[in-house]
């Protein structure tokens, strides 16, 4: 049991780690609380810091889910799901020690926990991310679409045996956890899109005819 909570708390610190922020502060002497949205995941360090800086957080935080969700294994920890450990990740992600408790939309780390448990699952959501990426021009737009049909379909995909072959109730109410998790970290950027106001990537059709304020 203590080795279950000793590495739980391992992997809530490896979520901690706020790479976004610690690349801008090291190598680029800003600090992204102070730029654009002020968040300090992939959107923000990709907008302010540039497209090296802001893979480089990607990977990071994306790999950081699922090294945590493929602990378990390392470990030849049974009895308990690898979802867990992915779970604890996000939520060092989302509320990191080492940056005061604010840290990113929990986006790209539950995306790396979607892959390090189920592959196929990630397969199919990243399709629909980038397609509702590529007609909205918004990261957040396809992120927050992406989290309610990641609701729909843990619902209802084991009932028409598409992708699951049945309920694994664990998998379902830690998806509908870290989808609500992204919803909710995402009701600013929903209120701009209401709005037709929200920031654009620099590509796709924009089909919302969002106009971001300069």
């Amino acid at each position: 049991m203590m080795k279950i909570v000793l590495i739980l708390f391992l992997v809530y610190l490896l979520g901690s780690i706020p790479a976004g922020l610690w690349i801008g502060q090291i190598f680029y002497k800003k600090n992204l609380r102070e730029y654009g949205s002020g968040n300090t995941g992939t959107t923000n360090t990709f907008r302010i810091l540039g497209v090296k800086a802001g893979l480089a957080t990607f990977t990071f935080d994306f790999f950081k889910g699922t090294l945590a969700t493929l602990l378990p294994l390392f470990f030849q920890i049974d009895g308990v799901s690898p979802l867990l450990f992915g779970l604890a990740a996000v939520l060092g992600h989302t509320f990191p020690i080492f940056a005061g408790f604010k840290g990113g939309k929990a986006v790209a780390t539950s995306a790396g926990v979607i892959l390090g448990f189920s592959p196929l699952f990630f397969i199919y959501l990243i399709a629909i991310f980038a397609s509702c990426l590529y007609l909205s021009s918004m990261i957040s737009f396809a992120s927050v679409t992406s989290a309610v049909i990641a609701i729909l379909s843990v619902l209802l995909f084991p009932w028409l045996g598409l992708i699951f072959k049945s309920y694994d109730w664990i998998f379902t109410f830690i998806i509908l956890g870290l989808a609500s998790l992204i919803l909710i970290r995402h009701l600013d950027n929903i209120k701009r899109i209401m709005k037709k106001e929200e920031n654009l990537v620099p590509f796709g059709l924009n089909l919302t005819k969002q106009k971001p304020k300069q």
